[in-house]
């Protein structure tokens, strides 16, 4: 047993955290190459690298994916200290680079001279598609402002389609759930950011970020845009881009009079509380969002308002109207924090009625052993200190957004 744990061990050395392993950069200079402070490394890597986000067979791997900042031409090595030979029982190591491969599509450089001569004709690249909207953003280190343009393309333009391929690498390492889209369909929009930068007295573009949406047809004429993946690229995050960017194909879809509202495939946390920034934003001035109409309650007017001018739908309005009512309430006058109180919690009982519905309609078919273990899932009291959580919660969520509200 001692023996094994000692060959364990020594096995154990051989392991490397892929998170870390990975050195990902944006190469805009040749000096970005040995800059470690370019550097920045994945969320996730279980989708290429397993649950454990472990590689096995290296001592000091380095696996480095570095991409110009506008086109995306890509650089792929790897480095390791040492890596475990067949006198170890047969263990062999991990095939990382097959295992990369298959997410990074073909054309890369294996040698940093060929990326670097790259670099040079990076001065040619164009954003592809539409200019849609041009804003700039003050740069505290740089001490002026930066000029970033958002473009709609589509599969038509000419490079897109392998440009496209280069990018979305960058959800693997991201986004939880990633997926690669089937960019032969054309119901797929496709919006992305750049930013303008001077590199020898010539204006060059650099990738910023995307967001890919699906337009869905609904009966008999319209279409409910979905936004399926949006990404700022961790350089930039934290700077306003993913508002922008929000706001922008927002308003896109706006103009549309096919659309009839727009919509998000299984949107995280962040989305979210982005969503729930821009909405407001948007929202804030309608009439039917006036503080006299939030304190009389949620109304069908504020409906069909927000979806005939703003395309959101009737869920996104209500957490608009929450919002907004939040902002007219005075939560240090009882008579209107308690109104606020019940009419939130209102529609948070919404589920646990539903499920208090189930339950008289097993009274009726179950037997009276399988019914008591039906309702000990289902305590009153636990209820009434989720929702007292649901709420607090909600709460705290909904101050943030008005606070960045109050700053824009």
């Amino acid at each position: 047993m001692a023996g094994l744990s000692a060959m364990e061990k020594k096995l154990a050395e051989f392991k490397c955290n892929t998170n870390e392993a990975i050195q990902l950069k944006l190469v805009r200079f040749p000096e970005d190459l040995e800059d470690d402070s370019t550097t920045f490394n994945p969320e996730y890597s279980h989708q290429v690298f397993g649950d454990d986000e472990v590689a096995f067979g290296y001592k000091g791997l380095k696996i480095l994916l570095y991409y110009n900042a506008g086109n995306l031409s890509t650089l792929f090595r790897i480095k390791y200290t040492s890596k475990v030979n067949e006198n170890f029982d047969c263990v062999e190591a991990d095939d990382v680079e097959s295992k990369i491969r298959k997410i990074i599509p073909p054309g890369f450089c294996t040698s940093t001279d060929d990326f670097v001569s790259l670099l040079e004709k990076e001065v040619n690249f164009k954003p592809f598609g539409t200019l849609l909207h041009t804003y700039s953003v003050h740069n505290e280190e740089a001490g002026e402002d930066i000029t970033y343009q958002i473009y709609q393309a589509d599969m038509t333009c000419p490079g897109f389609r392998e440009y496209h391929e280069r990018l979305q690498t960058f959800l693997m390492w991201f986004i939880e759930t990633a997926s690669f889209i089937d960019v032969d369909d054309e119901r797929w929009n496709y919006f992305l950011v750049f930013e303008k930068y001077n590199k020898d007295g010539a204006t060059l573009f650099a990738t910023v970020g995307y967001m890919t949406v699906y337009n869905y047809y609904v009966y008999p004429d319209k279409t409910r845009p979905r936004v399926s993946q949006m990404l700022i690229l961790p350089p930039f995050q934290g700077e306003g881009h993913g508002a922008q960017l929000f706001e922008t194909v927002h308003r896109y879809y706006m103009s549309s009079p096919t659309v009839l509202d727009i919509t998000a495939e299984d949107p995280s946390e962040n989305y979210v509380k982005l969503r729930d920034f821009v909405l407001v934003k948007l929202c804030q001035d309608l009439p039917c969002f006036s503080p006299e109409k939030l304190m009389q309650g949620f109304s069908q007017e504020m409906v069909t308002e927000a979806q005939q001018k703003l395309k959101i739908n009737k869920q996104h309005t209500r957490r608009v109207y929450e919002i907004l009512r939040l902002r007219a309430t005075d939560m240090g006058d009882p008579e209107q924090s308690r109104g606020y109180r019940l009419d939130v919690k209102k529609r948070l009982i919404g589920p646990y009625k539903k499920k208090q519905r189930e339950l008289a309609k097993m009274r009726r078919c179950l037997r009276p052993e399988e019914l008591t273990n039906q309702l000990n899932q289902i305590d009153l009291n636990m209820q009434h200190e989720q929702l007292e959580e649901s709420f607090q919660q909600l709460v705290s969520d909904y101050r943030r957004v008005l606070e960045r509200l109050a700053q824009a």
